[in-house]
């Protein structure tokens, strides 16, 4: 995973919770938080990439200890500000590979968040990684995009998905290798700024494929939190993978 001061640093970090205040709302935060709540079933949740503590902080609030791993501290700065934030246990590193002590219930990575990791082989072992913490019968959640490659007509790389007076953002695809990238442009008083993040899309049959050379099943895909049949036209998908109870 990148270094955080590239993607996720204080400037970043300073203006998250503004530039993503949609992901905020109750109406999307509550029922992921309730999903989890009960895959955690009593137990505890490891969150990967816990950034400022959307969904962390709630989910603590209903009585799941949570802990969280995250390669920013500009972002852990802006989630121990927050109420209730200091009561929540962070490591610092890179998700796909740091260890942090005992065992969980539940993991969960939200968000798009498994594409901040840019290469397949950083993504296996990031299930590999989440397998090591879980207990028997333990789940593995991850809400992603469905890459969009449909909005793409021959010859194209761009889907835009933000165009207003002062504020341009698109996506950019490589068809070849699976890596994309999120652009943004932005005009404040007269002047611009533009600011790129890279990613790795990935589809759920890969995802799938990642569960089982980390020894998990799928248990359950939805196309939200609120448990929506998975179709063909679904633009993002909720998955559960679960560790053998027996293992």
């Amino acid at each position: 995973m990148s270094d955080e001061d590239g993607y996720f640093g204080v400037s970043v970090a300073a203006t998250y919770d503004e530039s993503s205040a949609e992901m905020f709302e109750p109406t999307v935060v509550d029922p992921a938080v309730s999903v989890l709540a009960e895959l955690a079933d009593g137990g505890r949740a490891l969150e990967l990439g816990i950034g400022t503590g959307r969904v962390a902080l709630p989910l603590a609030g209903r009585g799941v200890p949570v802990h969280g791993i995250e390669l920013s501290r500009a972002m852990v700065d802006r989630l121990r500000a927050k109420p209730g934030g200091d009561a929540i246990d962070v490591t610092i590193g890179d998700f796909a590979t740091v260890r942090v002590d005992g065992t969980f219930s539940v993991a969960y990575l939200v968000f798009n968040t498994i594409m901040n990791l840019t290469t397949q082989a950083e993504q296996v072992a990031c299930f590999r990684n989440v397998a090591a913490h879980l207990e028997p019968g333990g789940r593995f959640v991850i809400e992603v995009m469905v890459p969009e490659l449909r909005k793409l007509p021959a010859g194209q790389e761009i889907v835009p998905f933000h165009v207003s007076p002062t504020r341009w953002a698109f996506d950019a695809y490589d068809v070849a290798t699976q890596a994309m990238s999120s652009n943004y442009v932005e005009v404040v008083d007269g002047r611009g700024s533009y600011r790129s993040i890279p990613f790795r899309y990935v589809w759920p049959a890969e995802l799938d494929l990642m569960a089982q050379l980390a020894g998990m099943r799928l248990r359950d895909r939805w196309a939200g939190w609120a448990g929506e049949p998975f179709t063909s036209e679904s633009e993002r998908h909720v998955s559960v993978w679960e560790k053998p109870a027996d293992d």
